[in-house]
């Protein structure tokens, strides 16, 4: 049950936090988004990789994590980097950011086709669910969206990966696909984490803070 509550619980504890920090920006938030940049990686490498390897030509991996890291790119086109810590979008634009609603569902939706009974991607996804759920709350709060709207888009937003997760685990028309769909996940956590930690550094540069971040990310990844 966890693999379905966990990422729900990553995205209510996003914008808990955007409540009580006020919607202020502060180290340890900062620091938060290279860590989750570097914990999804290794994850993905440590754990999610090597499955899709052994039951997909080698190839045909790399060709569908090429898909992966395309796929992610056109949803960025429409999300405007909301995936990795960024939303560049008006805030003064009255209508609805479908375009951001529906990129993020979709990306959330086949991020939970990683998660299966046995692996820890979730806690990849949990980590990586909770800056986003910041920088969207924060966007949201500071548009004209009604408190209905903010309240629906973040519901959905987080109702997305454990269906994703759902469908991979139970619908039997869907599992002869799944280690493919994983292998175009990887690209896209490929993309989203890589860039990451590099937009989370000034002029591309690590200080000591975020490389310990970087650090712990990776090792708290190898011993999960």
């Amino acid at each position: 049950m966890n693999k379905y509550l966990l990422p729900i619980y990553a995205v209510m504890l996003g914008v808990l936090l955007i409540a009580l920090l006020k919607q202020r920006k502060t180290a340890y938030t900062k620091l938060l988004l290279p860590f989750s940049g570097a914990f999804l990686l290794a994850l993905t490498l440590f754990d999610l990789l090597p499955e899709v390897y052994e039951h997909i030509q080698a190839k045909q991996t790399g060709l569908l994590i090429m898909c992966g890291i395309l796929i992610q790119v056109i949803l960025e086109f429409f999300s405007k980097g909301a995936e990795h810590g960024h939303v560049h979008l008006h805030h003064d634009d009255q209508s609805f950011p479908w375009l951001l609603f529906i990129s993020l569902c979709i990306h959330s939706v086949l991020e939970g086709f990683s998660i299966h009974q046995h692996n820890d991607m979730v806690y990849g996804i949990v980590v990586h669910k909770i800056p986003i759920a910041m920088v969207i709350t924060t966007f949201l709060l500071h548009s004209k969206c009604s408190k209905g709207q903010v309240i629906l888009f973040l519901g959905l937003f987080a109702a997305m990966t454990p269906i994703g997760t759902y469908l991979s685990n139970n619908m039997d028309f869907i599992a002869p696909y799944v280690d493919s769909i994983n292998a175009i996940v990887i690209g896209i956590f490929f993309h989203i984490s890589t860039t990451i930690l590099f937009e989370s550094s000034e002029g591309h540069k690590f200080n000591l803070s975020k490389l310990i971040a970087i650090v712990l990310g990776v090792g708290i990844a190898y011993f999960v």
